[in-house]
């Protein structure tokens, strides 16, 4: 049952045909029960002239109910001309529920109207039908009456529905729209982080498989160090693209994330020496006891700025690291010895720049970047300690 109301109440027209229905056999019930010599042919048209057109009632609401009150008004006519065996037709109903209808689904003005005419055609007939007047007025008042709060009700509760169904489609695209957004800067951190390690690592490969195709023939003992260095370098990128992927399936803020610090930052100023970068590094402060967020982003800042130097330093690069802790912040400086040139996007094609300042972004800190007055590159980043 419950499945069929449903169903009735997408399907408006199914709903109203049965209604239309349910007043004609209310009236025929009347017509065979009823002892009176009524017109048996004239009560029968007009039972379906009244109750046929309430099945379009939502679909033409405003010529429905001329239509009803039309016919309603000629059935009570003809029904007089017939005799006083007429008693009416229970059909009549259909009134009430044009009145309904017409200030539900068209508007309080539209009923205003067809009230003030209901209230006419009341008045008509306890005028000229010599209808009881006290029973007349109240079972018309209260029938009307009835409609109309009815019909406010069912305003009322669609309204309602369709503020509800509003929230829902603004929190359904709410939800998609976080979704999407979250989908985008996850894939924007593993870009991030798999660039900073590959790009570094490949980096210095790259520059150490130069310099041993260059010292191949002349200095032998420099081109097997050199590809020493390439096969230290591609081992230790190996192993840190493992441990970044394995990074990627936890949470940026989980405790699980490995602590780089001071012995990380090592690391990084040793394989960048082995690839023919003189680093120096003035660390202030300790570095191990910070979040591990904060931890990644210092060795991702140094470990990038460091291979941006190797490759665009030029001839015998120099890098000097400062990083400083603080109470509240850890501020991150590397600048070359400027014989390069600048470092950009268009540069091997990378995003090396682009990808720290996402990053730095990511821990609310803030990057600058660019040339001194005294010609040298200079990186500088300042993370805020939660």
């Amino acid at each position: 049952m419950r499945r069929f109301s449903l169903w009735l109440r997408g399907q408006p027209f199914v709903a109203d045909a049965l209604l239309a229905v349910g007043l004609f056999l209310v009236d025929i019930l009347v017509f065979v029960s009823s002892s009176d010599g009524l017109n048996g042919p004239l009560f029968l048209v007009f039972s379906v002239v009244l109750t046929v057109p309430v099945a379009w009632r939502r679909r033409l609401p405003r010529s429905i109910a001329a239509v009803t009150l039309v016919t309603t008004t000629a059935s009570d006519i003809a029904g007089s001309m017939a005799g006083d065996a007429y008693n009416g037709h229970p059909a009549a109903l259909a009134l009430p529920i044009m009145l309904y209808t017409l200030v539900a689904y068209v508007g309080r003005a539209q009923g205003g109207v067809y009230a003030v005419a209901l209230a006419v055609y009341t008045a008509a007939n306890l005028f000229l039908f010599d209808q009881p007047l006290f029973t007349t007025l109240l079972f018309n008042a209260l029938m009307y009456a009835l409609s109309w709060v009815a019909a406010e009700f069912l305003g009322a509760r669609r309204a309602y529905d369709e503020a509800t169904q509003a929230r829902l489609v603004v929190a359904e695209y709410d939800r998609d729209r976080r979704a999407e957004e979250a989908v985008i800067m996850e894939r924007t951190r593993i870009a991030r982080e798999l660039h900073d390690v590959i790009a570094h690592g490949v980096s210095v490969m790259v520059v150490q498989a130069d310099g041993a195709s260059y010292a191949i023939r002349r200095n032998p003992e420099r081109a097997e160090q050199a590809v020493a260095n390439i096969s230290a370098t591609g081992r230790l990128a190996l192993s840190e693209l493992r441990r970044t992927v394995a990074l990627l399936r936890t949470s940026p803020d989980s405790d699980d994330m490995p602590q780089y610090g001071t012995a990380g930052l090592a690391r990084v100023v040793e394989m960048m020496g082995r690839a023919g970068l003189n680093v120096e590094i003035e660390q202030t402060g300790n570095l191990d006891d910070i979040s591990p967020a904060i931890s990644l982003g210092v060795h991702r800042l140094v470990q990038e700025s460091l291979t941006n130097v190797l490759r665009h330093a030029g001839h015998a690069p120099r890098a000097i690291v400062k990083v400083v802790r603080e109470d509240e912040a850890v501020t991150v400086e590397i600048s070359d010895n400027g014989t390069g040139s600048e470092p950009s996007s268009t540069a091997g094609g990378g995003h090396g720049l682009l990808g720290m300042r996402e990053r730095v972004a990511v821990l609310n800190g803030t990057l600058s970047a660019g040339r001194t007055p005294h010609g040298n590159w200079l990186v500088r980043a300042t993370l805020p300690i939660d």
